[in-house]
């Protein structure tokens, strides 16, 4: 009997290419995988679902069915703060899958069975930074598959990545996670996204191609910390625009606050919204580290706001699965 437990770091999404039907490819997914925070989920086999967490317990469920397996008891480790723009459902479906598939010993084929765990609809940067981490630019969806409603559940396929790239290790990511309302999920954000698509202006899409080729992806692939955070910011700005009426500005109440006082922080950059918040990131360095997270619990403080504050770096190398027995 094998005990299988495997863990994946929570990744930031900077935004879209592109929320426009008037153009050929929609979505495709900005982000970058992180080493922490993470979840972490332990899986044997077993008759029927055995689990005390009850989504973790629904993701197993549907493990069970996808690999048609007899059954799992699974343990949720360490978990991920739910819907603050951390990529939690992902990255937790996307644990329970391969926990569940190596406790039977079975090849996972995450990126082929995300869709049927519920995963991947919208954005691929999830399932690419659980895969193998890294800064991840994917190439959304054929727009003429879509209308304003999003297809059927698990009647899609991944986006896949056409751009990928491990940051330097000194790199520090900032984490900001505010004790506030958490951000759209579920209905609520296929509502949202369903008003966005609307309305979206193409020219917006065609900007942002612009910062993704000739600035982010150069500093990306060579390590310029600065241009990439300048991109990151410029990209998270323009999303805004388009949420602008769905969340009540460019970014959401709080975050917008402590976007503004980050802003301010000399040794920080590419300071923006992950997803729907209310999380707020920013990138630095291991020498800059402390004066940032210095200035991100001051931002908290007098914004009159309690919340967490983590330094992670860019994960380079997706989940680890650890087997035994």
């Amino acid at each position: 009997m094998a005990i299988a437990t495997v863990s994946a770091g929570a990744r930031l999404h900077v935004g879209f290419q592109n929320l426009s039907l008037a153009r050929r490819r929609l979505y495709g997914g900005i982000g970058v995988g992180l080493e922490e925070p993470r979840v972490t989920v332990t899986a044997e086999p077993a008759s029927g679902v055995e689990c005390d967490d009850p989504l973790a317990r629904a993701y197993a469920s549907r493990a069970v069915d996808v690999l048609d397996v007899s059954g799992v008891a699974l343990a949720l480790e360490e978990r991920l703060p739910r819907h603050v723009g951390l990529g939690s459902g992902t990255q937790l479906a996307l644990s329970v899958l391969v926990a569940t598939a190596r406790a039977h010993d079975l090849d996972p084929r995450v990126r082929a069975r995300a869709p049927a765990m519920g995963r991947g609809g919208r954005s691929g940067v999830g399932v690419a930074t659980f895969e193998d981490g890294g800064s991840v630019v994917d190439a959304g969806h054929p727009t003429n598959r879509f209308t304003t409603e999003p297809p059927a559940e698990g009647d899609w396929t991944v986006p896949p990545v056409v751009a990928r790239h491990d940051l330097p290790d000194d790199w520090r990511f900032l984490v900001v996670v505010p004790d506030a309302e958490p951000g759209r999920s579920g209905d609520d954000e296929d509502a949202s996204m369903r008003s966005v698509v609307e309305r979206a202006d193409p020219a917006v899409a065609d900007e942002i191609a612009g910062v993704v080729t000739r600035k982010l992806l150069p500093a990306a692939a060579e390590g310029r910390l600065e241009p990439f955070g300048e991109a990151v910011a410029e990209i998270g700005r323009k999303n805004g625009a388009w949420y602008a009426d769905a969340q009540g500005g460019v970014f959401r109440p709080p975050a917008g606050t402590l976007v503004e006082t980050l802003e301010e922080c000399p040794v920080c950059t590419g300071v923006g919204q992950s997803s729907w918040g209310p999380v707020v990131y920013g990138v630095t360095d291991r020498d800059h580290a402390e004066e940032a997270e210095v200035a991100a619990r001051a931002a908290l403080r007098d914004n009159g706001l309690e919340g967490r504050v983590i330094l992670s770096r860019s994960d380079s190398s997706g989940a680890r699965v650890q087997i035994d027995g």
